[in-house]
């Protein structure tokens, strides 16, 4: 079974409109992200199929920066939070996320201190609900450190595109966090650590993702869940010459595919 830990289905259907029809031929269990209330009910939709879907949903931690570049287009903060706790207390929700922490530059060090607020809502709903905790964190890991006795608190961790190192990752499994790391298009272009750490991390540890539309393949104008095969090529390629027991194609989707249900089938 293929697995997509991070998609956004509501933005893949622009560039691709049958981008559901591929999902359901080629057999892909997804977790959705959606930011806005009419990107959630698409998924939504969505998630009664054969093949699951699982929609979550928050406010990401870009979100600061967007609206204060466009305002208007976007609910505010305020609007999403109360969409994700009426979500939560419904128990329309498979997810909280993604949330976490964008430090990649100035534009967005500038709204930190919101980010900090959002996180803490977040962690809350996760908790209150029982709920995964899906994180986007880039140049910000020293505060997942700084949050870790929360973080094993929750059902369990999901790191969209995990962008830290093997021995990062290792430590926050050994603080008690039920946290899974998500590789996606990255591994197929070279990005060392990426392909470092989907080689040395635990297999029952590991997740792949598309992160459809926004991570495309050399040569491809956008992610799309026909990715997934060559992401798994890759990364088994890495853990065999890592000397890994999980050294076939099918082996690692078997392995990873436990995961995903690990992580959602009983949201």
């Amino acid at each position: 079974m293929l697995c997509d830990a991070h998609c956004h289905p509501a933005d893949l259907a622009r560039p691709e409109p049958d981008a559901e029809g591929r999902r359901l031929a080629l057999g892909v269990s997804c977790a959705s992200s959606a930011t806005t209330l009419a990107e959630f009910e698409f998924c939504e939709a969505l998630s009664g199929k054969a093949v699951p879907l699982y929609p979550c949903f928050a406010v990401h931690p870009q979100m600061p920066r967007r609206l204060a570049e466009r305002p208007g287009e976007f609910p505010t903060v305020d609007e999403g939070l109360r969409i994700l706790d009426l979500l939560g207390r419904e128990g329309r929700l498979s997810g909280v996320g993604e949330t976490g922490f964008d430090l990649y530059d100035a534009g967005f060090r500038a709204s930190e201190a919101v980010q900090d607020l959002l996180f803490a809502e977040h962690l809350a709903a996760a908790l209150r609900y029982g709920l995964p905790l899906v994180l986007h964190v880039r140049r910000a890991m020293h505060k997942v450190f700084a949050r870790s006795r929360d973080l094993a608190r929750c059902r369990s961790v999901i790191f969209h595109s995990w962008s830290g190192t093997p021995g990062e990752g290792r430590s926050l499994l050994g603080r008690g966090i039920n946290a899974f790391f998500s590789f996606g298009t990255g591994v197929a272009l070279n990005h060392k650590e990426a392909m470092r750490c989907a080689a040395l991390l635990p297999a029952d540890r590991l997740l792949t993702e598309t992160d459809s539309p926004y991570q495309p393949l050399r040569g491809s104008a956008f992610s799309t869940y026909g990715d997934l095969p060559a992401i798994l090529e890759v990364m088994a390629a890495l853990r065999r010459n890592a000397e890994s027991p999980a050294e076939t194609v099918e082996g690692l989707e078997s392995v990873i595919a436990g995961n995903f249900r690990s992580v959602f089938e009983s949201c």
